[in-house]
């Protein structure tokens, strides 16, 4: 089976779906993780119809561009320890996404999914305070329509600590559960391989909470640790 991971941005992934992500590679499946944004906050790439607005000098273009190739370093490290070897990055606007033609964000996704022809399909939560989020949520929906031709069978979401518990008054509501109990540890793992994205706790984006995060929903699901999910779309030939 295939995978795509569509991440807004370096650890999204990870934080999103770390867990699952192992457990898909430990058994056989195919996954693909692309990350949308620079990850790079405000940073506009230097074919952006607005980039000029704020006047980025070369010296600071520079140092900002030596931050992406740092954090894409990162991102590739994270994928290995869950097993995955394809990630792609792409080079729209940090925290601007909203700014970019949602076409122009469509077909990039569009283009993945015809190459990869995956038959699912995770990303990010519309219930989400964080704006290129919200964007991928719309436009993952929009490459994945159901037409002829389309061979993604599921479309799932995702929620991201530190931006989708915050979103009101509407919220993430999971309706999928995955044991992660034997992956927890590899995703925590992947997590730390981000050395500029991890904090200390209590920030939802600690070690620790991850691990409250998980024995939450595994709370809830019957089992120690695992990861949610709510589905959007299900294609199912066969009853």
């Amino acid at each position: 089976m295939k995978i795509l991971v569509i991440a807004a941005h370096p650890d999204d992934e990870i934080l999103g779906m770390g867990g699952t992500i192992k457990k898909y590679t430990k058994n056989g499946n195919d996954v693909k993780i692309i990350i949308m944004a620079t990850g790079i906050t405000s940073r506009r790439s230097t074919n952006f119809k607005s980039s000029t607005k704020y006047n980025i000098d070369e010296k600071i273009d520079n140092g900002m561009d030596l931050q992406v190739k740092k954090i894409r370093n990162h991102g590739k490290k994270a994928a290995k320890l869950v097993g995955v070897d394809d990630i792609e990055f792409f080079d729209f606007p940090d925290n601007e996404m909203d700014l970019v033609s949602n076409l122009e964000i469509t077909k990039k996704i569009e283009d993945v999914i015809k190459k990869f022809n995956p038959d699912k399909v995770y990303t990010h939560s519309l219930h989400d305070v964080n704006v290129d989020h919200r964007i991928l949520y719309n436009a993952t929906l929009t490459a994945t329509r159901p037409i002829v031709g389309c061979k993604v069978k599921e479309v799932i979401t995702f929620e991201i600590p530190s931006s989708t518990e915050w979103y009101f008054p509407a919220s993430f509501s999971p309706n999928i559960f995955v044991n992660i109990e034997k992956e927890l540890s590899y995703k925590i793992k992947a997590l730390k391989a981000y050395t500029t994205e991890i904090h200390d706790f209590p920030h939802p984006r600690s070690a620790k909470a991850l691990e409250i995060i998980a024995g939450r929903w595994g709370s809830v699901s019957g089992f120690k640790a695992a990861e949610a999910f709510s589905l959007v779309r299900s294609l199912n030939q066969n009853v």
